[in-house]
């Protein structure tokens, strides 16, 4: 098993691709601590998991909240005796709406959650990692120089994930800690059935793919479990293109 003896915190599991990472991860062996803002969800992706052998915690944490983030992982750490991977996935809260209509607040939300959220997780993870010379931190999403309009203030968000993560892998490097973004270019399987113009985003993201597949959810936990593992060893400072051809780098 991949992860066997590694002890993982995912931060939004409860969400279809925070619970597919789960899966992935208790599948490969790991230790789970799932976090996240609404219990009900977190349990059942926890229920599935012990149902299958799996071990596995879970808490409710506000991710952008410092003071309960450290607490959370200075307690996970102490439970659990490290941490070895922080992978953050909770969503960005985003309002979609082209560049001339959307207001100031609309369009900075994305981006001022995701890099508070995303710089708290990682720090408190650092912190105990570099104690130990070892760890992960995975971070989704990704940018690129492809965009669409009407994104609003999303892709922006994007892009500074991707420039926190280049700043925290030159940082955290020499002390044998990895940081990688997983970025995939849309899955069809998060689509609602019920949002406005599903069918019409999904045909877009299938069209975009120079492979006739796109990326599910188990493909974005088979990868992600690949990454944090050691047989990823050396991956650090990138991000990893599972988009089928969506996102050309």
């Amino acid at each position: 098993m991949l992860l066997e003896n590694k002890v993982a915190v995912i931060y939004g599991a409860g969400g279809p691709i925070g619970g597919a990472v789960a899966h992935a991860f208790a599948r490969e062996g790991a230790r789970l601590f799932l976090a996240g803002r609404t219990r009900t969800k977190l349990e059942t992706v926890a229920e599935e998991i012990r149902s299958n052998g799996g071990t596995v915690d879970t808490a409710n944490v506000n991710a952008l909240d410092e003071r309960a983030v450290d607490e959370y992982v200075d307690a996970l750490v102490e439970q659990a005796g490290r941490i070895d991977i922080s992978f953050n996935l909770i969503s960005y809260g985003d309002v979609q709406e082209p560049l001339l209509e959307i207001s100031v607040e609309d369009f900075l939300q994305p981006i001022t959650t995701a890099m508070r959220a995303q710089f708290l997780t990682s720090r408190v993870a650092a912190r105990h990692m570099v104690r130990r010379g070892s760890g992960v931190i995975l971070h989704f999403g990704g940018g690129g120089p492809q965009t669409l309009p009407g994104l609003g203030g999303f892709k922006v968000a994007l892009d500074a994930i991707e420039s926190l993560r280049r700043q925290w892998a030159v940082e955290l490097g020499s002390h044998g800690i990895r940081v990688v973004t997983l970025k995939t270019g849309g899955i069809i399987e998060t689509l609602p059935a019920n949002e406005p113009g599903r069918d019409e985003i999904a045909d877009s993201i299938q069209q975009a793919a120079l492979l006739n597949w796109t990326a599910t959810l188990a493909d974005v936990g088979n990868v992600a479990a690949f990454i944090a593992s050691d047989q990823g060893r050396t991956l650090t400072a990138t991000d990893v293109n599972i988009s089928s051809g969506a996102l050309i780098d």
